[in-house]
Parts: C-alpha cells; sequence; structure tokens
C-alpha cells in the first residue's frame, strides 16, 4: 500500500460484464494500456499492453483475459507495477474498448460493466460506464510521474467512439 508521500506503487484494474445472450454473439471488452515517455507524454506510447500481452519489462501484465464475460469475479485483470517502471516513462493511460467484430456495441449494449482500480485492498476508483453508454472505447485512468518520482493516480473518463485500433493512438491524447 501507498504513502500519501510515495504515490500509488503497484495497482490492479478489473473489468467485468455480463455475458451475451444466448446465441448472439459475444460481447468481448478488453483493457488496454499505453505507456508514455517522460519527455513526450501526450505523443505516441512507448508500448501498448492489450490483448493478452505485458509490457517488455514486466511491470504491467494483463494476467487474465476473457473474450466473452463468462466466469466468476473479474473478466479481465492487469497489475500495473510502478516502482518497477523505468525512470524514462513519465505517464501511463488505461482504457478499456469493445471489440466490434460482429456489428457496433457500445457500453450501453454491454449489461453490468464494471471497471475498478485497487492498490492492495484499497478501491481508488470504480466506474460502470453509464455516463459512457453511446460509446465503443474509453480512457478510465492516467497515471502521472510527478516531481518526485512518485507516480499519481488521476480518475480520468473520456469516452471514444471508434473502432478498438484506433482508440490506441487516441488514447493517449490531450483531453479536450
Amino acid at each position: 500500500m501507498s504513502s500519501l508521500n510515495k504515490g500509488v506503487r503497484k495497482v490492479e484494474v478489473s473489468l467485468r460484464w455480463d455475458p451475451s445472450p444466448l446465441g448472439a454473439a459475444a460481447h468481448d471488452l478488453d483493457l488496454v494500456a499505453a505507456t508514455y515517455p517522460k519527455d513526450a507524454p501526450h505523443g505516441d506510447p512507448a508500448y501498448v499492453v492489450h490483448f493478452d500481452s505485458r509490457s517488455p519489462d514486466g511491470t504491467i501484465i494483463l494476467t487474465r483475459d476473457s473474450k466473452t464475460g463468462q466466469g466468476f469475479g473479474s473478466d479481465e485483470v492487469m497489475t500495473l507495477e510502478f516502482e518497477r517502471l523505468a525512470p524514462v516513462y513519465g505517464r501511463v493511460v488505461v482504457g478499456v474498448v469493445i471489440q466490434q467484430r460482429d456489428g457496433r456495441r457500445t457500453f450501453g449494449d454491454v449489461p453490468n460493466t464494471q471497471v475498478k482500480i485497487a492498490e492492495g485492498h484499497t478501491e481508488l476508483w470504480a466506474n460502470d460506464f453509464r455516463e459512457l453508454s453511446g460509446h465503443t472505447a474509453s480512457v478510465v485512468a492516467e497515471f502521472v510521474r510527478d516531481e518526485t518520482a512518485g507516480w499519481r493516480f488521476h480518475e480520468t473518463v473520456r469516452g471514444f467512439d471508434t473502432d478498438p485500433q484506433a482508440f490506441l493512438t487516441l488514447m493517449g491524447g490531450e483531453a479536450r
């Protein structure tokens, strides 16, 4: 657990949703994290973690990746270890995107969607996407390295109406 002086050190982002009705195409939501260099925090990401992958240094890992929302507990889980992230990185943006393989789906089409961000047993933030019902993707968190080299969590909810590939290039842009 972090102290106020040290900022966030290790967080878990979990995502859950209800499966599609029997016979309907599966809802497939994905957690995505983009890591940006300290000298270009709103430029191109240094790397992106998504779809059952991990960061090159192992500090960001997608440990659970569901394609249907079936099962107990969280459907997708991502762990981010900020205390191990190299000093060249200054910003990490986390988002959720809905796969659009079987036609356009928005958060309003996927029942009981919820994302939670926790550090240890402390829930930092949660959201149910109600205000994003017409969107296909959303940025849900931003972590920024401060002047003391600690990481700060910023609750950020920005909806996008785009496909998963385009979201990867848009998610790190400055909020308007």
